[in-house]
Order: structure tokens, then C-alpha cells, then sequence
């Protein structure tokens, strides 16, 4: 938890934040998938909208592969996995729009304010 916590505080974590917020707000169709970055018909999880609105080609990106989306957008490997867990696992979540709806409002969270 400990590096989780340093890593969101930190410059890199939170310009992570920042322009995952604004890619998630840009999304046309507020909807997130689970399991995936990106799928055939081209639904994306959270990190999946960021690489997507940063012109990414996600197809040769592994999806648990922590240590490769952690370089790929510039954040610690556990945060990276953080930000998959929230979007995948959370227990309230049943449809993709409020998948959507909770990544959005905890991205938000993270963000601090000066």
C-alpha cells in the first residue's frame, strides 16, 4: 500500500491522474470493460482509454504484464495494477457505465489539490 500511496503523491502519479480523469471525460460512450485494454470491437478499460487518447497501439500490450504498462504511461508498476484492480474488481460495479462511473470518481480522487 505503501508504494501505492508514494506513487499516486508523486509528480508522475499525479499527471497520471490528471489525464486519465480527462481521457475518461472525453470517452463518447461512458462504458468501461473488464479484463482487457482494448477489444475487437474497440471498448477499453480505464488504462485502455488513456493509451487510446494518447494514440497508443495497445494490441502487443499484455494486460497483466504491471511492469510494461508502468513504463508504457509512466507510473509505478503497482499503481498500474492498482488502477486495473479498481476496474476490474470492484464489488458494486454491474454494468459498464457504472464501471465507468466508479474508475471516474476514484481517478478524481486521487488527484490533490494544491
Amino acid at each position: 500500500r505503501g508504494v501505492i500511496a508514494s506513487a499516486t503523491r508523486g509528480k508522475r502519479g499525479q499527471a497520471f491522474f490528471r489525464a486519465l480523469v480527462e481521457a475518461l471525460d472525453a470517452m463518447p460512450e461512458k462504458k468501461l470493460v473488464e479484463g482487457e485494454l482494448e477489444t475487437e470491437e474497440g471498448s477499453v478499460c480505464a488504462l485502455g482509454c488513456l493509451g487510446k487518447a494518447r494514440g497508443v497501439d495497445l494490441s502487443s500490450v499484455e494486460t497483466h504484464d504491471w511492469s510494461s504498462l508502468g513504463e508504457l504511461f509512466d507510473i509505478a508498476p503497482q499503481l498500474a495494477q492498482e488502477v486495473m484492480y479498481v476496474n476490474d474488481d470492484s464489488w458494486r460495479v454491474t454494468t459498464p457505465e457504472e464501471r465507468w462511473q466508479t474508475v471516474l470518481a476514484w481517478a478524481a480522487l486521487q488527484i490533490q489539490v494544491l
